[in-house]
């Protein structure tokens, strides 16, 4: 059975008590191989791993993480919430530039092929809503991103390239800008990729919806989350799994 590791502030307070009397166990710098799966400075993650964000600070940028914009405008705004009861990770400016992306990225773990799944949940924003997954992050101008739009009803898999971005060709069907999905709405929805080389499946809400093949970042890179404009939306329960 796969091992599913909550990550906790607490837990980190723990080995931060620890690190008084003895140094966790460091990756060499000769290792990892950018061509296999890695696990970089963090020897509380390991197969799979959940971000349930309850431990977390609220209104604070979650520990581990750093955010970024690509793009115009001026500012980007991750930090942890209460909503009805839980604490989420929400991505709260209302930056209006068209093309504005906000990332933010866990600093602790690279890959290269991984499975991601997040339940996302657009709240507000005229321009854009909804938001998506990231992996193969190099910086902020460089990485791959899945996203799902209530604003539209759509999912679309994108490559950021020199901070320009593209959507990518569904395979048996080219060059679509993604797949019309059921209507979105306002409430939770589920949405993963899986990643193995150069192919990405993408699902939604449990049920493969596209397939897409890219070449273009073949190395690890780190895993995060995603907005575009003024989309203020909420995320819980990132699954990354090796």
């Amino acid at each position: 059975m796969k091992t599913i590791i909550i990550l906790s502030l607490a837990f980190l307070g723990f080995l931060s008590c620890s690190n008084s009397k003895s140094k966790p166990a460091q990756v060499s710098e000769k290792q990892p191989n950018v061509e296999e799966n890695t696990v970089l400075s963090s020897p509380h993650l390991s197969k799979d791993t959940l971000f349930d964000f309850t431990a977390y600070q609220i209104d604070a940028l979650p520990t581990g993480w750093s955010q970024y914009f690509t793009g115009r405008g001026k500012v980007t705004d991750w930090k942890i919430i209460a909503d009805g009861g839980e604490k989420v990770l929400a991505q709260l400016s209302q930056d209006r530039p068209n093309y504005h992306f906000n990332d933010v990225v866990f600093d602790g773990f690279t890959a290269k092929d991984v499975k991601l799944k997040v339940k996302l949940k657009g709240v507000k924003g005229s321009m854009d809503q909804g938001g998506g997954l990231i992996w193969r992050w190099k910086d902020k101008n460089n990485y791959y991103v899945v996203r799902a739009n209530p604003l539209e009803d759509n999912v679309v898999l994108y490559k950021v390239e020199n901070g320009k971005r593209s959507d990518l060709p569904v395979l048996g069907k080219g060059r679509t800008y993604g797949v019309d999905v059921p209507k979105l709405g306002k409430g939770w929805n589920s949405l993963e990729v899986d990643v193995k080389d150069d192919l990405f499946v993408v699902g939604l809400n449990g049920q493969e919806i596209f397939r897409v093949k890219d070449q273009t970042f073949s190395q690890a890179g780190k895993v995060g989350l995603w907005t575009k404009a003024d989309a203020v939306s909420y995320f819980k329960e990132f699954w990354v799994g090796l």
